[in-house]
């Protein structure tokens, strides 16, 4: 690593060319991880977005997630072993919370593995909260899901300069 990851890294769409580096990370982060095929038709969907977050050439982490009417739903997220508690995964959940508006869509949700604390305690820093448990979630076990939720605050408007017009009319 030649510089910190809170300095040195940036957030972009994912494309094409960053799925090698993706399912690796998948691999490194997940007992039952997803496959290409998984990633690929969920990224053919219209509204299913991709993000990630590239430091010195590399992908140090991505996110997956979908485009609902009211709402926003991550489906899959991971940081490289190296870039975790450096500020990568904090900064491509501001991304996303980024894109809340209270007219339209106003909350982000995500389903944790009960067994995930870490990723529970993660989210849990962010502003998310559990609000409901999905008993034998999942297909590969029969673990039990948090559905956490985060909504969107005034507090995550950025501050307006003096004299900066806030829209345009029409």
């Amino acid at each position: 690593m030649s510089a910190p990851y809170n300095v040195g890294f940036h957030v972009r769409w994912m494309i094409r060319r960053d799925m090698a580096e993706v399912l690796q990370i998948e691999a490194e982060s997940f007992e039952f991880p997803w496959s290409e095929e998984e990633f690929v038709r969920c990224l053919r969907q219209r509204n299913c977005i991709g993000m990630v977050a590239e430091h010195d050439d590399r992908i140090v982490g991505y996110m997956i997630y979908e485009l609902h009417k009211n709402r926003l739903h991550i489906l899959n997220f991971a940081v490289t072993a190296a870039g975790r508690r450096q500020g990568v995964g904090a900064r491509m959940v501001a991304k996303l919370t980024a894109k809340l508006t209270p007219q339209r869509r106003s909350r982000i949700l995500l389903e944790v593995r009960e067994t995930n604390l870490a990723a529970q305690l993660f989210f849990r820093s962010q502003g998310f909260r559990a609000v409901s448990v999905l008993r034998d979630f999942y297909d590969d076990t029969t673990e039990d899901a948090y559905v956490m939720q985060y909504r969107y605050r005034e507090a995550d408007v950025p501050a307006l300069e003096p004299g900066q017009i806030t829209r345009l009319a029409g």
